[in-house]
């Protein structure tokens, strides 16, 4: 049973990845929601490689939402997420919901750590994000190059609003045990290409973008090219190879059966984004 019967939105969340892409929208969900936001990431002290700067952080708190630093699916994943919620149960934060990643077969290790910690646990299985086209390493391909380099192939994924995601979060932190000890699996409206998104985005912008498929293996070439450790990228390419492989081609009905509305649109996302100027070739420099 949850600690607290009636009282959610008056809770203290722990919100770890605070100013990444959900991080940020479940903590803005979070106020907005009433709770009681504390934000986790480096920034505020805490490491999820560090577990001496976890109990400051969990100390006092009611709820807290768990995103994986690197992926969800990575080796060390799963002991950190099972340490890490074994540690906030032990200090009395027991509603605890993880972000994995729909058909990543992966990530189970995590859910399952997360299971096994005595939480209150809620797994929120997320498609591809309509964020990564607009934050995070594939958005300056196209800013800056006019075009996406990546092993999607002509794939079709169900792309999901970060917003959505965070929705869905705070719902299940709110919701006393409604959500308790479930899945939920969340996708975007339609499918889409990688291609087919990238039109999307020139058509809203009015510039020329493209995409170019390349292998998985290709595309690990090309992440170490940039920095990325080679201990990471056998990984990276293994996940990349499995998860784009279109079993992933479905939608799933979870925004809809939790927050009672459809979730946002592709295009929706584009329209806004690109009327913030974010896919300008010169955005860079001008956002703060």
């Amino acid at each position: 049973m949850t600690r607290n019967t009636g009282s959610e939105h008056g809770w203290t969340v722990v919100v770890t990845g605070a100013s990444g892409r959900t991080g940020s929208r479940v903590a803005e969900a979070a106020r907005a929601a009433g709770m009681t936001v504390r934000a986790a990431s480096r920034a505020y002290g805490f490491d999820w490689r560090d577990d001496s700067t976890w109990a400051r952080v969990l100390r006092g708190a009611d709820a807290a939402y768990l995103l994986c630093p690197s992926d969800v699916g990575a080796p060390d994943a799963a002991d950190a997420v099972g340490r890490l919620a074994r540690e906030a149960v032990g200090l009395g934060v027991r509603r605890l919901v993880l972000l994995s990643a729909r058909g990543e077969e992966q990530a189970r290790p995590a859910e399952e750590a997360l299971r096994a910690s005595g939480a209150d646990w809620t797994v929120v299985r997320a498609s591809w994000f309509s964020q990564n086209f607009s934050e995070g390493p594939l958005v300056a391909e196209l800013r800056e190059y006019g075009e996406l380099v990546f092993p999607g192939g002509a794939v079709r994924e169900p792309f999901i609003d970060a917003r959505d995601i965070a929705d869905v979060v705070v719902t299940a932190i709110g919701a006393g045990d409604r959500y308790v000890g479930q899945v939920l699996e969340v996708s975007g409206p339609r499918l889409l290409s990688f291609g087919e998104a990238v039109a999307e985005i020139a058509a809203a912008t009015g510039r020329e973008l493209s995409y170019r498929a390349v292998p998985a293996r290709e595309y690990g070439e090309r992440l170490a090219g940039f920095g990325v450790p080679p201990e990471e990228l056998d990984f990276v390419v293994d996940l990349f190879e499995s998860l784009l492989d279109g079993h992933n081609a479905h939608l799933s009905d979870g925004v809809r059966e939790v927050l009672g509305r459809e979730p946002r649109d592709f295009g929706a996302f584009v329209r806004e984004a690109a009327a913030e100027g974010v896919w300008k070739p010169d955005a860079a420099a001008e956002r703060p």
